[in-house]
């Protein structure tokens, strides 16, 4: 009788405390200079990848880079002066960025409003929109050469649980009517997941071998997060009164898990959508099917005829998309 062919090694489950070794790899984190995106830093640095905090403050992300190196010795983090709100600035900061190869990006800078009025950017277009959305739309079109030049590599986009009860109104996607900071919150970030969707389709019609997936974090508090001073210190009185909420929600370091696989599971595919476990709010990482509204390619197809059009730049111009 004929030996059984050998079985194919099998991948060990994922722990989020033990995620693979990274050695060699570059990651450029948006927003790594605080909350879950300082997190995402960490934990990537825990690997041995090289990570690149991209963020508009020097002095946050010194402290963010010390944090981390008190954490993870021989941590090769560095800063990348970027505003993503600065459309014209943001090709001056992927050439300084000096790398030859690029592993992932992950998308998760953003600015949330809590009072009108309405601000808008340096280039006239609402904040939230301006910085969470169309500063990633720009800065992927960006770093598309370094991406292309990296085989398999991965643009992680952070989205939003917030995003998961609104629409977004095409004819006013800049909120010039009946501005509301919550719900332009909210709107900016679904537009940032449908372009993630759109990227992905993009992507592998033009026949490139890098990978858009989607993340949400779920529910993060700060008082279920543990201190990482200077940039995070809670005290033990916060941690006790917001105790329970931890049967619903997470810290911001449980709540960087989804963006860490996103960027380093190899059995990760493009335009899948990875969220916590219980009920998308807390817990490790696991795919989630599209939210209906996600799942919807005529908007976000006209989504990024727009961004396209307000930016002058396209992450994926070579895209034969058949609709």
């Amino acid at each position: 009788m004929p030996a059984a062919p050998p079985s194919a090694p099998r991948t060990p489950p994922w722990d989020v405390h033990r995620p693979p070794r990274a050695e060699g790899r570059n990651v450029l984190v948006t927003g790594g200079n605080a909350g879950i995106g300082y997190f995402v830093a960490e934990q990537l640095a825990a690997t041995g990848a090289t990570v690149v905090l991209g963020s508009r403050d020097r002095a946050r992300a010194e402290a963010a880079i010390a944090a981390i190196g008190a954490r993870v010795p021989g941590a090769r983090v560095r800063h990348l002066p970027l505003d993503l709100a600065d459309l014209a600035s943001l090709g001056t900061c992927v050439d300084a960025l000096g790398l030859d190869r690029l592993d992932a990006v992950v998308h998760n800078a953003g600015v949330a409003l809590d009072h009108p009025p309405r601000r808008e950017s340096a280039d006239g277009h609402e904040l939230m929109f301006a910085t969470n959305h169309l500063g990633h739309f720009a800065l992927t079109h960006h770093l598309a050469p370094l991406l292309a030049a990296t085989p398999g590599s991965r643009i992680v986009t952070t989205g939003s649980f917030a995003a998961k009860s609104e629409r977004l109104d095409l004819d006013d996607l800049q909120s010039t009517r009946d501005y509301r900071p919550k719900r332009a919150y909210a709107r900016s970030k679904l537009a940032q997941m449908l372009f993630a969707l759109e990227l992905d389709r993009r992507l592998r019609a033009a026949g490139r071998t890098t990978l858009s997936v989607l993340v949400h974090p779920g529910g993060a508090l700060d008082s279920l997060t543990p201190s990482r001073p200077p940039v995070h210190v809670r005290t033990t009185g916060e941690r006790l009164r917001h105790l329970p909420l931890g049967l619903v929600v997470q810290g911001k370091d449980a709540a960087a898990w989804p963006a860490v696989r996103a960027v380093l599971d190899p059995a990760v595919r493009g335009g899948q959508l990875w969220s916590p476990r219980a009920f998308g709010l807390r817990g490790t990482p696991r795919t989630e099917p599209l939210w209906t509204h996600l799942a919807d390619p005529a908007t976000a197809a006209r989504l990024w005829a727009a961004s396209r059009e307000l930016t002058g730049l396209d992450p994926v111009p070579d895209a034969r998309h058949a609709r």
